[in-house]
C-alpha cells in the first residue's frame, strides 16, 4: 500500500509510517509518568540497560523505562560493552524527530511550537538572519514553564534548543569535535549551515563578558571550519533573565558574519 502510493503520487513522498501506523509514543506516556526519561534533559543523553534484562521475560509493570522503550522498539541496541550491558539510542531519523516531538509537548505543557508562535523554525535557519532566530526562541522559551522545568545553564538551553530543531525534522548535532575543541550545536537548514555557542549569565554576572567569551572560543578553536557548506553563519547566543541575545558573526567584533563556501574550480 505505501509503495504503491509512492509510484502513484511521487511528489508525496515516504510518509512516517512507523507512527501513522500506531506507533507514535504517546501510547507509553502513563508508562512513563514518574521516569526521569520524561525531562527533556534526557533526550540526547546516553542510555544503558543490562542484556538480562532485554533475554528475560519480565513483567510490562516490572519494566525500567529504558528496557520499555527498547522492547517496544523506540530505542535500539547501538553497541554491547563487556558482554554484559548495552548502549541503546533511537534507530532511525523518523523515531528521533517524533520523540524530540513528544519531549516539545512535555516542554510546552501540551503545547506544540506553533501554538507559542514558534513554528516556522526551519524557514528562519533556511531565509531569515541572527535576529529573526533570537526572536523565535524567545517566543519559544518565554512558553516553558520554569518551575517545572527551569532553564539552570547552558546545558540546559542546548538540550531544549536541539529538541526545538529535531522536532522540526532538522538533524542539530552537539559538540562537533574538531582538533581544538568541541563546539556546543550546529545545525544545516537549505543551503546554510548555523553554529551555535551558548552562555549563560545569571546575577552579579556582566552578559557582554560572556559573549566576548563566546566569541574568543568560536575564534580560538575554529569551531565550523571544517564544515563545507555554501554558507557558514556563526551566532552567539546566552540567556539574561530568561531572554535570549546575542550576535551572529561579525559585528565589527561579531554582529553578522557569514562564511561563503570556497568555490571549486
Amino acid at each position: 500500500m505505501v509503495t504503491t502510493k509512492v509510484f502513484s503520487s511521487p511528489n508525496r513522498g515516504f510518509k512516517d509510517y512507523w507512527f501513522a501506523s500506531g506507533g507514535h509514543p504517546s501510547v507509553l506516556l502513563k508508562s512513563l509518568q514518574s521516569s526521569p526519561l520524561r525531562n527533556p534533559e534526557e533526550y540526547r543523553k546516553d542510555k544503558t540497560l543490562s542484556l538480562d534484562i532485554l533475554s528475560s521475560s519480565t513483567e510490562l509493570n516490572a519494566l525500567t523505562d529504558v528496557a520499555l522503550l527498547t522492547q517496544t522498539g523506540y530505542l535500539t541496541i547501538k553497541t554491547i560493552e563487556y558482554g554484559t550491558s548495552v548502549f541503546v539510542g533511537y534507530p532511525n531519523k523518523e523515531v528521533r524527530t517524533a520523540m524530540a516531538q513528544l519531549y516539545m509537548e512535555q516542554l510546552l505543557g501540551g503545547r506544540v511550537a506553533g501554538q507559542v508562535g514558534a513554528g516556522p523554525i526551519v524557514q528562519v535557519l533556511s531565509e531569515d538572519g541572527p535576529e529573526s532566530l533570537f526572536h523565535i526562541l524567545n517566543r519559544l522559551f518565554l512558553s516553558i514553564d520554569y518551575h517545572r522545568l527551569p532553564v539552570r545553564d547552558e546545558f540546559s538551553v542546548r538540550a531544549f534548543v536541539q529538541i526545538y530543531f529535531a522536532a522540526a525534522g532538522l538533524d542539530p548535532i552537539v559538540e562537533r569535535p574538531n582538533s581544538h575543541g568541541r563546539s556546543d550545536l550546529d545545525v544545516g537548514a537549505s543551503n546554510r549551515h548555523w553554529l551555535l555557542e551558548f552562555k549563560t549569565s545569571h546575577e552579579n554576572e556582566d552578559a557582554q563578558n560572556k559573549l566576548d567569551e563566546a566569541v574568543r572560543q568560536i575564534e580560538e578553536r575554529k569551531y565550523g571550519e571544517q564544515i563545507s557548506s555554501l554558507e557558514k553563519i556563526r551566532s552567539i547566543t546566552w540567556t539574561k533573565e530568561n531572554l535570549f541575545v546575542g550576535r551572529s558573526a561579525e559585528i565589527r567584533k561579531f554582529h553578522h558574519y557569514t562564511e561563503p563556501a570556497v568555490q571549486s574550480s
